[in-house]
């Protein structure tokens, strides 16, 4: 167990504690406690936090505060890991934290708890280097990013919210960079639309195709409409929009029947050149000149709405310690997926960065100790930079 204040300059017993806690989404599996006893060891005041909804699993989270001045510097994250998948893919016990040759091995290794240790070790050095701190570090640590992300960070921020609690800025540890730490910060995200299509017919024979009205063609037409259409051509900051069918299904065993329904699943990741909106009103138009008189349902699943930390002083102040302890100079990308930094960019400016994400929900998820150490330095480095210009949002 990681408390003493001595052991918490370096992340890696940290981080052994957490990955030996199994928390797949939603289960805790004790890891919020071991990063709150570590946390109450420096000084922070921790608050835990478990919510639910419609039925939905209890999710506990925390947020931890040291000081009680602004401006207030947050680190956020998530405690929850994928599940393993099958065991006979990993060399190792995923939840047994062990160090091969410089490497530590385990789920949430990359993603994220390795990021979540070098937080707690960037806030250790800060406050032992400095007698009185000039604001406050906190840390909002969810246990449900890796699911719907409803009972985490969203609700975190409106109870923070309710306190009049306030955060300046944000640093999200997810693992941003492609192959090597201090490659790729993240400024910004995609958003993301699932779009769930089922257009009805009427079933008969093949053989007897005038008796019956096969939706397949139909929906063949609907789909090849949306995705040869291309969208934008890319932003300032934002590669093009995607839009990428990952499933159809007809349910038919028998290939001397005409179906009496087909059904497809699609995602859309779009720059700022669109809104949800604006691609469901889209979509919408299409479908309807295309399907005519024929029956269809149409729904969509929003998971988060294109954001961006414009170009700017935080994001220099991220990149400029990265920099300075890597000696690279960041590329400040908006790729990949989403994160819970889509919610936070709507209280403070907020930048992912974290470790390599190479081997992230993968078998045998893994990081290099050494870039653990290097990334707690980054941090260190930017609440550095940060206290001595604040930003307030």
């Amino acid at each position: 167990m990681a408390t003493d204040v001595a052991a918490l300059k370096q992340p890696l017993a940290l981080a052994q504690d957490l990955i030996r806690c199994a928390s797949v989404t939603p289960a805790d599996a004790g890891a919020l406690g071991e990063l709150q006893r570590a946390l109450e060891s420096l000084g922070f005041v921790c608050h835990r936090l478990p919510f639910s909804q419609d039925g939905t699993a209890d999710v506990d989270n925390l947020y931890a505060r040291l000081g009680t001045e602004g401006p207030n510097f947050c680190f956020a994250g998530h405690t929850d890991v994928v599940p393993t998948g099958d065991l006979k893919g990993w060399t190792v016990d995923p939840f047994k934290a062990e160090v091969i040759d410089g490497v530590l091995f385990g789920r949430g290794a990359s993603d994220m708890k390795g990021a979540i240790a070098a937080f707690v070790a960037a806030a250790a050095r800060f406050k032992d280097a400095h007698a009185k701190l000039p604001g406050s570090i906190s840390l909002l640590i969810t246990g449900d990013e890796e699911a719907y992300a409803i009972n985490g960070t969203v609700k975190v921020l409106q109870w923070l919210k309710d306190k009049g609690e306030k955060l300046d800025v944000c640093i999200v540890g997810e693992p941003t960079n492609p192959l090597k730490l201090g490659q790729m910060m993240k400024i910004g995200r995609r958003g993301s639309l699932v779009g769930y299509l089922t257009v009805f017919g009427t079933q008969g024979h093949t053989a007897y195709p005038q008796l019956a009205d096969n939706p397949v063609p139909r929906m063949l037409k609907m789909l090849t409409a949306i995705t040869e259409h291309k969208l934008d051509e890319g932003t300032a900051h934002f590669q093009p929009t995607t839009l990428e069918i990952s499933t159809i299904d007809v349910g038919n065993g028998a290939s001397n029947v005409i179906p009496p329904q087909i059904s497809a699943t699609f995602n859309i990741r779009f720059s700022d050149a669109h809104s949800s909106g604006s691609l469901i009103e889209w979509l919408k138009q299409t479908f309807d000149k295309i399907a005519g008189n024929t029956k269809y349902e149409f729904r969509t699943h929003i998971t988060g709405e294109s954001f961006l930390t414009p170009p700017g002083p935080f994001n220099d102040l991220v990149a400029g310690a990265v920099k300075d302890v890597t000696g690279t100079d960041p590329d400040r990308s908006t790729t990949g997926g989403t994160s819970d930094a889509r919610f936070i960019t709507k209280h403070c400016p907020v930048v992912e960065f974290g470790l390599v994400g190479q081997t992230m929900h993968k078998a045998d998820e893994r990081t290099s100790v050494a870039d653990m150490d290097q990334l707690a330095e980054i941090y260190l480095a930017c609440l550095e930079r940060y206290f001595a210009n604040p930003i307030r949002a």
